[in-house]
């Protein structure tokens, strides 16, 4: 569920924004500072540019900082001609959001407010400073999601194509060469140095099947080899030149690659997935979507469950289980393989009880998807299918399939057991205020 839904430029809302606290204080509290336990397994959540949730501080207080690896913030998108930008245009870029708008002392992750002629604000400063208190933490740039993947195939689609696309990637998020933008003082070389670790390709997707115009080629799939190897390349080599300059020895710093990709297996036949591994550190697969609201009357169904039912009256028996099975068939090692969690749900009304509290029933429609925290507030009965790794809501007329606290512990577990890299959530402003999903991973990953 990777979408950037539209709204005003300026629009993020402050109101779940608390009392200050400062990163050193809140650290310190988490049990996270330098010397504080390190998270076993990958953490990488995906934190949202647009959520009403979505904040640096929040992600603080929730203590959901000190149990991450990563996090991925979402997105940056991909231009016509080609190349990684930033811009204040609705539906394609909000660089107000990303790095212009000021925080003021409450609003930020240490308590200090932004400074009038400051080069860098918004998400981009919060979440550097996020990165300062807590020393585990890394943070990469998303390219693409749902909305943002239209061009990635022009971009991918020859050797000039590929480094020209990469190069003003590593130049705009790596080096951190903001542009200014309408005279504003924010922007400008190296002023977003450091936020960003590494790159996350989310292409939606090599050789089609995501959203209505999107660009797509039969040879997506080895360009998008191509394209995986050409970022290594890069991303390489503005290390070793960066090591260079600063006389560091003898190690260069590595800068994380990472791609999602989805469940479906149509998709994932359409890739090279040994050469991509190679040139990856992690593949996040995005193991939720399973269905949901595009099947308006039903069946009701498991949008993540960790195993297929054979009841289940889809004869594809989907689950994330059968995913990760697929991608290791296709040369995906475990130690590389991020399993997706969900911290949202998806609903249908009108829905009879049937013989198993609503699951596997018809609807007469979709209900608005709901979020984690949302889902532990509303109305029904929690219902739990321990044998497939899933779990719903029912009221008797609305069913709501998401992942409980106990089926996340349980995927944290079944990824330490098959030595899978870690978990990904989509995404972190669906977590509840006391960051209770979070918590259930990190539960399943000690274990």
């Amino acid at each position: 569920m990777t979408v950037r839904p539209s709204g005003l430029l300026a629009a993020v809302t402050a109101a779940v924004l608390l009392a200050t606290t400062t990163a050193t204080t809140a650290t310190a509290a988490a049990g996270n500072g330098p010397h504080g336990p390190k998270p076993k397994g990958q953490r990488i959540g995906y934190f949202t540019q647009w959520g009403p949730d979505s904040s640096a501080k929040r992600v603080q207080k929730t203590g959901q900082a000190a149990k991450l690896t990563t996090i991925n913030y979402a997105f940056g998108n991909v231009s016509a001609e080609g190349t990684c930008f930033e811009a204040n245009i609705e539906g394609q870029g909000y660089a107000y959001d990303d790095y212009q708008r000021p925080f003021t002392a409450a609003e930020s992750v240490d308590g200090v407010a932004d400074t009038p002629r400051q080069t860098l604000k918004g998400h981009f400063n919060q979440l550097r400073k996020l990165k300062a208190g807590n020393p585990q933490l890394k943070v990469v740039i998303s390219l693409g999601g749902w909305t943002w993947s239209k061009y990635f195939s022009d971009a991918a689609a020859t050797d000039q194509s590929r480094k020209k696309f990469v190069s003003s990637c590593v130049d705009l998020y790596i080096k951190g060469d903001v542009p200014r933008l309408g005279g504003a003082p924010e922007g400008g070389p190296g002023a977003a140095e450091g936020v960003f670790d590494g790159i996350d390709v989310d292409w939606e997707y090599p050789g089609g099947g995501g959203a209505e115009g999107n660009v797509d080629r039969p040879e997506d799939g080895r360009n998008f080899t191509l394209l995986m190897a050409e970022f290594r390349k890069q991303l390489d080599e503005y290390a070793a030149q960066k090591a260079k300059t600063r006389g560091e020895h003898p190690k260069p710093r590595h800068y994380l690659l990472t791609a999602a990709l989805p469940a479906s297996s149509v998709v994932a036949d359409r890739l090279e997935i040994p050469k991509v591994s190679a040139s990856v550190d992690f593949i996040n697969l995005m193991t939720y979507d399973l269905h949901g609201a595009w099947e308006t009357k039903g069946p009701t169904n498991h949008h993540a469950n960790l195993y297929s039912d054979p009841t289940d009256p889809d004869t594809r028996q989907r689950s994330a289980d059968k995913a990760v099975d697929h991608y290791a068939r296709l040369g995906l090692p475990s130690r590389k393989t991020v399993l997706g969690v969900p911290f949202y749900g998806h609903g249908w009304t009108g829905v009879p009880a049937g013989d198993r509290n609503g699951l596997y029933q018809k609807a007469t429609a979709t209900a608005p998807d709901l979020t984690y925290k949302e889902l532990g507030a509303h109305p029904g009965t929690t219902y739990v299918d321990r044998n497939h790794g899933a779990s719903w809501k029912y009221d008797g007329n609305t069913f709501y399939t998401y992942d409980n606290a106990e089926i996340l512990t349980a995927k944290a577990r079944y990824a330490r057991r098959h030595d899978l890299a870690g978990v990904m959530i989509w995404a972190l402003d669906g977590d509840d205020a006391r960051g209770s999903g979070i918590a259930a991973l990190d539960r399943g990953l000690r274990r």
